[in-house]
């Protein structure tokens, strides 16, 4: 509700605004390479984030997070929740930054939650591969099929559409997304695996404790 209330929050004050003010707080708020390279307006990368300038977009948004992104905060905790929107959403805005920067295709900006979207439904993809999911009510999927579908449908967008821009940051945040989730290349459990590997390193185990004689068993006392 955090997340979805700050897009929906400063797109409300963009689209609720006249052209003129429009094209005065964009530079301010949306992360181009201008803004952040030329201008060092490094903040747009966060801002730009929950910047939507599509009514259509928005509105599918507050419906994707009002519908199984929950899902992943429960099983994740809403600490994690947010570190994982976080790493998400800025290495989309960042690698949509540096490819517009290269003068790559570009339709449209990169701007909204779209790569933290993307990234959720690969996430849970990976987490409920065989979870059943009711798609709009209608069409009774699994969450790995639902992850392939819309993949699918992104691959064609970003070909037909040819935004190779919004195309490459979409990509970027799946595959942070897929990192993240991922049990064998997780961060967070090479992290873990490390600081108990390292703590092994320096224990030692001894048998009944330094000088202790153990007592002697009475055999005839005891069953086993």
């Amino acid at each position: 509700m955090v997340i979805a209330g700050l897009e929906l929050g400063l797109s409300l004050v963009w689209l609720l605004a006249d052209e003129p003010t429009r094209l005065a707080i964009r530079p301010w708020l949306e992360a181009s390479p201008a803004a952040v390279l030329e201008h060092g307006r490094v903040w747009t990368l966060i801002t730009g984030m929950f910047l939507e300038t599509s009514l259509i977009a928005l509105l599918l948004h507050m419906l994707v997070l009002w519908s199984f992104v929950p899902t992943l905060e429960r099983f994740w905790g809403t600490s994690r929740f947010y570190r994982f929107v976080a790493v998400t959403g800025l290495t989309g805005t960042i690698v949509g930054c540096a490819l517009a920067s290269l003068g790559l295709p570009r339709v449209a900006a990169v701007s909204g939650l779209d790569p933290v979207i993307y990234a959720s439904i690969v996430a849970f993809g990976v987490l409920y591969a065989r979870q059943p999911v009711q798609f709009f009510g209608v069409l009774p999927l699994t969450g790995r099929q639902l992850m392939y579908g819309f993949l699918a449908f992104l691959a064609l967008s970003v070909g037909f559409s040819r935004d190779v821009v919004s195309g490459g940051a979409f990509a970027a945040a799946m595959l942070a997304a897929a990192i993240l989730t991922s049990k064998r290349w997780s961060p967070t459990l090479a992290w873990k695996k490390w600081r108990i590997a390292r703590a092994r390193s320096r224990l030692k185990v001894m048998a009944g404790g330094k000088g202790h004689v153990p007592p002697v068993r009475d055999e005839n006392k005891w069953l086993n």
